[in-house]
C-alpha cells in the first residue's frame, strides 16, 4: 500500500531524501551563529573610535581571524540554504528555479570568498 496518488506514482514523484540533511544543515549553521553573532557585536562596540591600525591589529589576532572566517562561512551558508528554501517554495517555472538557485549559490559562494579574502588581507598585512 502506498500512500502516493496515482499521478504522483506515475510521474516517479516523492521524497529525494535530502530534505532532512538540509533542515539539520540550516540549524546547524543557526546555532553556530548565535556565539559567533554575539561575539562580532561585543568586538565591534569594544573597537568602536578606533582607527584602522587598532581594528588591522585585533584582526591580526589568529583567534580574531578564525572567529571571522567562522562567521563568514557560517552567514553564508545559512543564507544560501535559507533562500534556497524560499526559491523551491514559490517559483514554480522549472528553468527559473534552476537559474536562480545557481545564481544564489554563486552569489553566496562568491560574497564569502570575498569576505574570507579582505579578512585574510587584513590579518596578515596588519
Amino acid at each position: 500500500m502506498s500512500l502516493k496518488t496515482p499521478l504522483g506514482a506515475a510521474r516517479g514523484l516523492g521524497s529525494a531524501k535530502n530534505g532532512t540533511h538540509h533542515w539539520i544543515m540550516q540549524r546547524i549553521t543557526a546555532v553556530a551563529l548565535v556565539p559567533l553573532t554575539l561575539w562580532f557585536v561585543f568586538s565591534a562596540l569594544a573597537l568602536s573610535g578606533a582607527g584602522y591600525a587598532e581594528a588591522a591589529g585585533w584582526l591580526a589576532d589568529p583567534v580574531n581571524a578564525v572567529l571571522m572566517l567562522l562567521l563568514i562561512v557560517a552567514t553564508f551558508h545559512h543564507l544560501q540554504l535559507g533562500l534556497q528554501v524560499v526559491i523551491e517554495d514559490y517559483i514554480h517555472g522549472e528553468a527559473a528555479k534552476i537559474v536562480t538557485l545557481l545564481v544564489v549559490k554563486f552569489a553566496a559562494f562568491a560574497l564569502g570568498m570575498a569576505g574570507a579574502f579582505a579578512v585574510l588581507k587584513v590579518a596578515f598585512t596588519a
